[in-house]
Protein backbone atom coordinates (compact mmCIF):
# COMPACT_ATOMS: atom_id res chain seq x y z
CA UNK A 1 0.00 0.00 0.00
CA UNK A 2 1.49 3.43 -0.90
CA UNK A 3 1.02 6.61 1.02
CA UNK A 4 -1.80 7.94 -1.09
CA UNK A 5 -3.62 4.69 -0.48
CA UNK A 6 -3.26 4.63 3.18
CA UNK A 7 -4.16 8.18 3.48
CA UNK A 8 -7.36 7.56 1.43
CA UNK A 9 -8.46 4.32 3.09
CA UNK A 10 -7.96 6.05 6.56
CA UNK A 11 -9.03 9.32 6.20
CA UNK A 12 -11.17 10.05 3.14
CA UNK A 13 -14.79 8.90 2.82
CA UNK A 14 -15.85 9.30 -0.86
CA UNK A 15 -19.36 7.91 -1.36
CA UNK A 16 -20.85 6.24 -4.00
CA UNK A 17 -21.99 9.81 -5.61
CA UNK A 18 -18.67 11.35 -5.72
CA UNK A 19 -17.59 7.87 -7.23
CA UNK A 20 -20.64 7.79 -9.60
CA UNK A 21 -19.48 11.60 -10.85
CA UNK A 22 -15.96 10.54 -11.63
CA UNK A 23 -17.01 7.62 -13.40
CA UNK A 24 -19.58 9.85 -15.54
CA UNK A 25 -17.06 12.29 -16.48
CA UNK A 26 -15.02 9.32 -17.90
CA UNK A 27 -17.35 7.65 -20.11
CA UNK A 28 -18.72 10.60 -21.23
CA UNK A 29 -14.91 11.18 -22.85
CA UNK A 30 -14.55 14.41 -20.62
CA UNK A 31 -11.09 14.99 -19.88
CA UNK A 32 -10.15 13.32 -16.41
CA UNK A 33 -8.72 16.23 -14.81
CA UNK A 34 -10.93 16.49 -11.78
CA UNK A 35 -8.58 16.91 -8.38
CA UNK A 36 -8.08 13.39 -6.61
CA UNK A 37 -9.87 12.62 -3.36
CA UNK A 38 -8.30 13.14 -0.92
CA UNK A 39 -7.61 16.41 -2.60
CA UNK A 40 -11.48 17.03 -2.44
CA UNK A 41 -11.27 16.07 1.15
CA UNK A 42 -9.07 18.45 1.96
CA UNK A 43 -10.60 21.38 -0.04
CA UNK A 44 -13.84 20.95 2.01
CA UNK A 45 -12.09 20.60 5.21
CA UNK A 46 -10.42 24.00 4.75
CA UNK A 47 -14.05 25.62 3.83
CA UNK A 48 -15.59 23.97 6.99
CA UNK A 49 -12.77 25.87 8.97
CA UNK A 50 -12.57 28.84 7.59
CA UNK A 51 -16.21 29.18 8.30
CA UNK A 52 -16.89 30.02 4.47
CA UNK A 53 -19.89 31.32 3.44
CA UNK A 54 -19.28 32.15 -0.32
CA UNK A 55 -17.25 29.93 -2.47
CA UNK A 56 -15.84 31.17 -6.10
CA UNK A 57 -14.82 28.06 -8.06
CA UNK A 58 -12.80 28.92 -11.59
CA UNK A 59 -13.10 25.30 -13.49
CA UNK A 60 -16.30 23.24 -13.24
CA UNK A 61 -15.76 20.40 -15.14
CA UNK A 62 -18.32 17.74 -14.26
CA UNK A 63 -19.13 19.09 -11.22
CA UNK A 64 -16.93 16.91 -8.51
CA UNK A 65 -14.66 19.83 -6.80
CA UNK A 66 -17.95 21.56 -6.51
CA UNK A 67 -20.06 18.69 -4.18
CA UNK A 68 -17.00 18.73 -2.11
CA UNK A 69 -16.59 22.47 -1.56
CA UNK A 70 -20.55 22.76 -1.81
CA UNK A 71 -21.12 19.70 1.30
CA UNK A 72 -18.54 21.69 3.37
CA UNK A 73 -20.55 25.43 2.95
CA UNK A 74 -23.21 26.20 6.23
CA UNK A 75 -27.16 26.24 5.36
CA UNK A 76 -26.92 29.89 4.09
CA UNK A 77 -23.38 29.02 1.89
CA UNK A 78 -23.43 29.47 -1.39
CA UNK A 79 -20.74 28.34 -4.34
CA UNK A 80 -20.73 30.47 -7.84
CA UNK A 81 -18.59 28.13 -10.32
CA UNK A 82 -17.41 29.83 -13.18
CA UNK A 83 -17.05 27.37 -16.28
CA UNK A 84 -16.25 28.28 -19.99
CA UNK A 85 -18.13 24.89 -22.06
CA UNK A 86 -21.52 25.07 -21.56
CA UNK A 87 -22.37 21.27 -21.68
CA UNK A 88 -19.77 20.82 -18.85
CA UNK A 89 -21.60 23.33 -16.55
CA UNK A 90 -25.28 21.64 -17.20
CA UNK A 91 -23.57 18.34 -16.55
CA UNK A 92 -21.76 19.95 -13.25
CA UNK A 93 -25.16 21.25 -12.40
CA UNK A 94 -27.24 18.05 -12.81
CA UNK A 95 -24.90 16.64 -10.41
CA UNK A 96 -25.00 18.73 -7.43
CA UNK A 97 -28.69 18.41 -7.80
CA UNK A 98 -28.31 14.94 -7.33
CA UNK A 99 -25.84 15.33 -4.61
CA UNK A 100 -28.62 17.76 -3.26
CA UNK A 101 -26.90 20.74 -3.45
CA UNK A 102 -28.36 22.75 -6.74
CA UNK A 103 -29.82 25.24 -4.63
CA UNK A 104 -26.49 26.00 -3.56
CA UNK A 105 -24.90 26.44 -6.56
CA UNK A 106 -24.49 29.13 -9.49
CA UNK A 107 -22.86 28.92 -13.01
CA UNK A 108 -21.68 31.29 -15.12
CA UNK A 109 -20.96 30.11 -18.62
CA UNK A 110 -17.97 31.50 -20.38
CA UNK A 111 -14.50 32.49 -20.40
CA UNK A 112 -13.57 33.07 -16.82
CA UNK A 113 -11.86 36.43 -17.34
CA UNK A 114 -14.63 37.58 -18.40
CA UNK A 115 -17.25 35.99 -15.63
CA UNK A 116 -14.49 37.85 -12.90
CA UNK A 117 -14.44 40.98 -14.64
CA UNK A 118 -18.20 40.85 -14.61
CA UNK A 119 -18.42 39.97 -10.67
CA UNK A 120 -15.96 42.71 -9.81
CA UNK A 121 -17.96 45.33 -11.64
CA UNK A 122 -20.89 44.07 -9.36
CA UNK A 123 -19.01 44.71 -6.00
CA UNK A 124 -19.19 40.52 -5.73
CA UNK A 125 -16.74 39.53 -2.68
CA UNK A 126 -16.05 36.21 -1.51
CA UNK A 127 -14.41 34.43 1.36
CA UNK A 128 -13.05 31.19 -0.71
CA UNK A 129 -11.47 30.39 -4.19
CA UNK A 130 -10.66 27.23 -5.82
CA UNK A 131 -8.31 27.92 -9.35
CA UNK A 132 -8.42 24.57 -11.14
CA UNK A 133 -8.74 25.80 -14.97
CA UNK A 134 -6.69 26.91 -18.01
CA UNK A 135 -2.82 27.16 -16.46
CA UNK A 136 -2.60 29.97 -18.97
CA UNK A 137 -4.97 32.74 -17.43
CA UNK A 138 -3.58 31.30 -13.64
CA UNK A 139 -1.86 34.72 -13.11
CA UNK A 140 -4.95 37.16 -14.23
CA UNK A 141 -7.44 34.47 -12.13
CA UNK A 142 -4.83 35.54 -8.66
CA UNK A 143 -5.61 38.75 -9.41
CA UNK A 144 -8.99 39.09 -9.56
CA UNK A 145 -9.57 36.52 -6.67
CA UNK A 146 -7.26 39.11 -4.34
CA UNK A 147 -9.25 42.01 -5.64
CA UNK A 148 -12.69 39.79 -4.96
CA UNK A 149 -11.62 38.55 -1.03
CA UNK A 150 -12.79 39.95 1.84
CA UNK A 151 -10.06 39.75 4.74
CA UNK A 152 -9.27 36.49 5.82
CA UNK A 153 -10.25 34.87 2.62
CA UNK A 154 -8.71 31.52 1.18
CA UNK A 155 -6.93 31.37 -1.91
CA UNK A 156 -6.37 27.63 -2.91
CA UNK A 157 -5.20 26.73 -6.68
CA UNK A 158 -4.27 22.82 -7.55
CA UNK A 159 -1.92 22.17 -10.44
CA UNK A 160 0.68 24.32 -9.33
CA UNK A 161 3.47 22.12 -9.93
CA UNK A 162 1.64 20.96 -13.35
CA UNK A 163 3.38 17.35 -13.00
CA UNK A 164 7.03 18.26 -12.52
CA UNK A 165 7.20 20.86 -15.49
CA UNK A 166 7.51 23.70 -13.46
CA UNK A 167 10.82 22.67 -11.72
CA UNK A 168 12.37 21.93 -15.68
CA UNK A 169 13.85 24.92 -16.76
CA UNK A 170 13.65 23.19 -20.29
CA UNK A 171 10.35 22.58 -20.21
CA UNK A 172 8.77 26.15 -22.13
CA UNK A 173 5.79 26.13 -22.80
CA UNK A 174 2.78 28.58 -22.08
CA UNK A 175 1.50 26.67 -19.42
CA UNK A 176 4.47 26.28 -17.04
CA UNK A 177 5.92 29.44 -17.81
CA UNK A 178 2.23 30.59 -16.26
CA UNK A 179 2.59 28.05 -13.66
CA UNK A 180 5.98 29.73 -12.74
CA UNK A 181 5.23 33.41 -12.96
CA UNK A 182 1.48 32.45 -10.86
CA UNK A 183 3.89 30.26 -8.36
CA UNK A 184 6.14 33.60 -7.50
CA UNK A 185 3.03 36.00 -7.30
CA UNK A 186 1.54 33.79 -5.15
CA UNK A 187 4.62 33.31 -3.14
CA UNK A 188 5.69 37.49 -3.24
CA UNK A 189 2.00 38.93 -3.03
CA UNK A 190 2.14 41.85 -0.62
CA UNK A 191 -1.65 40.80 0.68
CA UNK A 192 -0.49 37.31 0.86
CA UNK A 193 0.59 34.87 3.59
CA UNK A 194 1.33 31.22 1.55
CA UNK A 195 2.37 28.21 0.93
CA UNK A 196 2.34 25.87 -1.92
CA UNK A 197 1.64 21.93 -0.56
CA UNK A 198 3.40 18.97 -2.48
CA UNK A 199 -0.03 16.68 -1.70
CA UNK A 200 -1.68 16.03 -5.76
CA UNK A 201 0.31 17.59 -8.51
CA UNK A 202 1.17 20.99 -6.59
CA UNK A 203 -2.11 22.84 -3.92
CA UNK A 204 -1.23 26.35 -3.55
CA UNK A 205 -2.66 27.89 -0.45
CA UNK A 206 -2.73 31.26 0.79
CA UNK A 207 -5.05 33.67 3.13
CA UNK A 208 -5.86 37.04 2.15
CA UNK A 209 -4.22 39.36 4.90
CA UNK A 210 -5.65 42.85 4.01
Amino acid sequence: MNPEEYVNQLFVQEDDVLAKVRHTIVERGMPAIFVPPEIGHFLGMLVTMSRSRDVLEIGALGGYSGIWLARALPSDGHLTSLELNPDYATLAHDHLTQAGLGDKVHYEVGPAVESLNRLQSQGKTFDFFFIDADKENYPAYLDYAVSLARRGAIIVADNALFHGRVLDPNHDSADARALREFNQQFATHSRLTSTLLTIGDGLAVAVVNS
